[in-house]
């Protein structure tokens, strides 16, 4: 098999792989999980004290390097095309490190999704902040909302 036919079916697949890091678990109120589904769940009331803008990384702060790895690929195809000899290696490589950069940056711009911290006082006192991701639904200070909890999972709803 050919070098550049070898390295392109590497990219591609480093590619479609890339594209799965894409279908990351949503952190909205609106998405429940099949195993979230049809359990019970505590219901608590109180009154929004605050809501602050946040980003939320949905990799959890390790990207899984796949950004990284087909960003390299597609750099060192593409710049590899350049010159002729060793100025087509030098230039593979340059541009190797130069789209795993792009694609370790593009991967991590990927995962952040907008979310909210509402800070929520309930009706005994206490006081709660949840994260969550930010939907259509907006929520204000003085609101009144519901705090639903089950499995490890808090959501504010109205």
């Amino acid at each position: 098999m050919k070098p550049m036919i070898r390295i392109t079916a590497a990219a591609l697949l480093a590619g479609s792989f890339a594209l799965q890091g894409c279908a990351l678990q949503s952190s909205s109120a609106d998405v429940y999980t099949a195993r979230q589904a049809q359990r019970e769940q505590t219901v608590r009331l109180g009154t929004i004290e605050s809501v602050r803008a946040v980003k939320i990384q949905a990799d959890n702060g390790q990207p899984s390097g796949l950004g990284a790895l087909g960003g390299g690929a597609l750099g060192a195809i593409a710049a590899s095309s350049i010159g002729g000899g060793r100025g087509a290696l030098l230039t593979g490589i340059a541009g190797g490190l130069g789209g795993a950069v792009a694609g370790n940056a593009i991967e991590g711009g990927i995962a952040k999704r907008n979310g909210l911290e509402i800070t929520v006082r309930l009706d005994n006192g206490d006081i709660r902040a949840i994260t969550q991701e930010a939907t259509p639904e907006i929520f204000r200070a003085g609101e009144r909302v519901r705090l639903v909890s089950g499995g490890g999972v808090t959501r504010v709803t109205h």
